[in-house]
């Protein structure tokens, strides 16, 4: 397996991770998380090599996702405004459309304080969006004294219509979430302080408690192909400790532990590597790593990808002639992918 580094841009605080399809093209997506103060641009690189670079929007920050809207082209969905040490919070919902004409087109279709994730979930062929605040309310940065909430709503074409409504609250420091797709039904994970939780799309939603330490983010994975689902976790929030749990005897138990020392774990995903099951993940110190973690003869196999780069975010989309790693590298203010070849 051959993996090289594409260096696309110098983007401060790089932090959103996410790809669309647009006029029938791949285009990957990379945003800052930048202050109020000093606004920083979303690009989209398409073409081949991701050579072509367009403008998403010129200012803007605090952007912590992006998602594509599901059966669309030219449309996706982002979280900008979500500022930690701001008060009252501006965190806000936006709708992303492009035109032939005008370009990347938005408009805000609600917001939320201190609105930190979300995914589009299918249930029943609907589509619905799942959010995450990772507090309701903070007095300052470090205030955790509020916890965060869960928030579902059914998204119509009429996308600035959507509203959400309270499912759960009191998830105190709500930052670890997922989306797993699986059997054809789409499930969401959770990390917060209360443990992990995993949402199911049931008639009336099923909430399960799977995890019941501080988690700080979550992906999920069958990667040694037992036909189980494998949990990788960073612990606690923000965290020093990355593990792999498998289910046996009826609960899950940790099988291996990241070795190398870890400071502010932040990216995980669970996808695939030239078709090889495949977790991957991001450090924001210390070594600052990107690496991947397969299961080969018998164990579970780190390998290093990058050193120094502290990825934030990472989004994985799969190629016919390679896949790209959209990686946020967040402490070298780089807009990076690298790309994953046999």
């Amino acid at each position: 397996m051959n993996i090289t580094k594409q260096h696309l841009d110098i983007l401060k605080r790089c932090y959103s991770a996410s790809s669309v399809i647009v006029n029938d093209e791949l285009n990957i997506l990379l945003a800052s998380e930048a202050s109020l103060a000093e606004p920083q641009a979303c690009y989209a690189y398409s073409g081949k090599y991701f050579q072509k670079r367009e403008t998403v929007w010129k200012y803007g920050g605090g952007c912590m996702a992006m998602v594509a809207i599901p059966n669309k082209q030219n449309e996706f969905i982002a979280i900008k405004d979500f500022y930690l040490g701001v008060s009252p919070s501006l965190s806000r919902l936006v709708h992303l459309k492009y035109d032939k004409v005008e370009g990347w087109l938005e408009n805000t279709i609600l917001h939320l304080p201190y609105l930190h994730r979300f995914e589009i979930v299918n249930k029943d062929n609907e589509l619905y969006v799942v959010a995450a605040t990772i507090a309701d309310k903070k007095e300052h940065k470090d205030d955790w004294s509020v916890g965060g909430s869960i928030y579902i709503g059914k998204l119509s074409n009429e996308v600035l219509d959507l509203k959400l409504e309270l499912f759960k609250n009191n998830l105190f420091r709500n930052h670890g979430f997922t989306k797993q797709v699986k059997d054809g039904k789409d499930y969401v994970y959770f990390g917060s302080d209360e443990g992990l939780f995993k949402l199911s799309p049931s008639e009336n939603w099923k909430f399960e408690q799977l995890l019941d330490i501080p988690v700080g983010e979550i992906a999920v994975g069958d990667i040694n192909q037992d036909g189980n689902d494998e949990l990788i976790t960073i612990e606690p929030f923000h965290g020093d400790k990355i593990n792999i749990y498998e289910f046996k005897n009826d609960k899950y138990e940790v099988v291996y532990t990241y070795p190398y020392v870890i400071n502010f774990a932040h990216a995980l995903v669970a996808t695939t590597f030239r078709n090889i099951p495949t977790f991957v993940g991001g450090v924001r110190r210390e070594n600052a790593d990107l690496f991947y973690i397969q299961y080969e003869n018998g164990k579970y196999q780190e390998h290093i990808i990058d050193k120094n780069v502290g990825p934030a975010n990472l989004c994985v989309v799969n190629c016919e002639e390679y896949d790209v790693i959209i990686s946020a590298n967040h402490s070298e203010n780089e807009a990076a992918i690298y790309l994953v070849r046999d």
